[in-house]
C-alpha cells in the first residue's frame, strides 16, 4: 500500500526547502568546529615555542647573573665590596632561578593541550621546534574586499538558518490550505484519480479540509505567527552574526597592527638594555661603577627580553585570529 498528497499549496515543498537549507546551515556548523580546532591548535603550538623561547632567556640570564657574582665575590674576597653586594647579587640569581621551573611547567602542560587537540596522547609527545622564529606570518595586504567575511562559517550558517526559517513559515502558511490525498493500492495509479476534479467531489473533498482547518482552535494560525516569530528572531541573529564578523575582523587587524610597532619598540629597548647592561658589568668589573647600577640593567634587561617574547606571541596569534 502506497499514500501519496497532492502539494498543490507547496506545503511539502517548502518543509522539503527548509530541511536543506537546514542541513546546509549544520554543515556550516561543522565547519565552524573545525575552523576552531585549528585556530586553537595553532594556538598551542605557538604557546610552546613562546615558552620555550621564555626559558632559555631566564637561563641565559641566570648564567649572566653568576656571571656577575663571581665577579662580587671576587671583589668581596679583597676588600672592595661588601657583603651587602654580594647578598644583593645572590638574591639576584636566585629570582632568575625561580622562574625557570615554573616556566617548564607551563610549557609542558602547553605540549599536553596541544597533543589533545592533535588526537596524540599527552605522554611522550613533542615538536622539534625551539623558537618562534621560523613562524612567517603572511602580510596584511591593503584594500581587502568585505565580502571575505562570507568565507566565515559562521555567517554562511546564520544564512542557512534564516533561509530554512523563511522555508517554514511558507509551509506554515501553506498549512491554512487543504491538503488533497490519494492512495493506491498494489497499482501505479488509484481508481480516485478518475473523480478527482470532478466537481461534486472537488467540492466536498476540499470543503471538509476547508471546514477542518478553520475550527482547529486556532492551532495553525499559532505555528504560523511562531515561524514568523522564528524568522524575525534569525533575521536580527544574522545581523548580529555580519556585526561580529566585523568587529573580530577590526579588532584584529588592529591588534596586528598595535602588536607589530610595539615589537618592533621593545626589539630596539632589548638593544639597547643589552648594550648597557654589557656597559655596567664591564665598569663594575673595573670598578667605575657600582653594583646597583648592574643591578638595575639587568633588571630592565631581563623583563625587556621577556615582554618582547611575549608580544611576539600576542601578534601571531592576532595573525591566527585574523585568519
Amino acid at each position: 500500500d502506497a499514500s501519496y498528497q497532492l502539494d498543490i499549496f507547496g506545503q511539502n515543498r517548502n518543509q522539503y526547502f527548509s530541511a536543506e537549507d537546514a542541513l546546509r546551515a549544520s554543515r556550516y556548523a561543522q565547519q565552524t568546529v573545525a575552523l576552531t580546532v585549528e585556530s586553537n591548535t595553532a594556538r598551542a603550538y605557538i604557546n610552546v615555542l613562546a615558552l620555550r623561547e621564555r626559558i632559555k632567556i631566564a637561563r641565559d640570564n641566570v648564567e649572566a647573573v653568576n656571571r656577575v657574582l663571581v665577579i662580587v665575590k671576587a671583589k668581596v674576597e679583597n676588600g672592595v665590596s661588601s657583603n651587602l653586594d654580594l647578598a644583593q647579587e645572590q638574591a639576584q640569581v636566585a629570582a632568575q632561578q625561580a622562574q625557570i621551573p615554573g616556566l617548564v611547567e607551563q610549557e609542558r602542560e602547553a605540549r599536553y593541550t596541544l597533543a589533545v587537540l592533535l588526537g596524540r596522547a599527552p605522554e611522550g609527545f613533542d615538536v622539534t621546534a625551539e623558537t618562534m622564529a621560523e613562524i612567517k606570518p603572511p602580510p596584511v595586504q591593503p584594500g581587502m574586499p568585505s565580502e571575505l567575511l562570507l568565507r566565515r562559517p559562521d555567517v554562511a550558517e546564520a544564512e542557512a538558518s534564516l533561509a530554512s526559517a523563511h522555508g517554514n513559515v511558507d509551509a506554515a502558511r501553506a498549512a491554512f490550505f487543504p491538503s488533497i490525498g490519494l492512495s493506491g493500492s498494489g497499482g501505479f495509479a488509484s481508481s480516485a484519480l478518475g473523480s478527482l476534479f470532478n466537481g461534486t467531489t472537488l467540492f466536498y473533498s476540499i470543503g471538509a479540509s476547508v471546514l477542518q482547518t478553520i475550527f482547529d482552535g486556532g492551532n495553525l494560525q499559532g505555528q504560523y505567527r511562531v515561524s514568523k516569530a522564528q524568522q524575525l528572531q534569525l533575521v536580527a541573529t544574522y545581523r548580529k552574526t555580519v556585526l561580529t564578523a566585523f568587529q573580530d575582523v577590526e579588532t584584529s587587524l588592529g591588534q596586528v597592527a598595535s602588536l607589530t610597532q610595539q615589537e618592533k619598540l621593545l626589539t630596539d629597548e632589548v638593544n639597547a638594555a643589552s648594550e648597557a647592561f654589557r656597559i655596567s658589568e664591564i665598569q663594575y668589573r673595573e670598578g667605575v661603577t657600582d653594583l646597583l647600577t648592574v643591578l638595575t640593567a639587568q633588571q630592565t634587561l631581563f623583563n625587556a627580553q621577556d615582554q618582547l617574547v611575549q608580544i611576539k606571541l600576542a601578534r601571531i596569534q592576532a595573525d591566527v585570529g585574523l585568519y
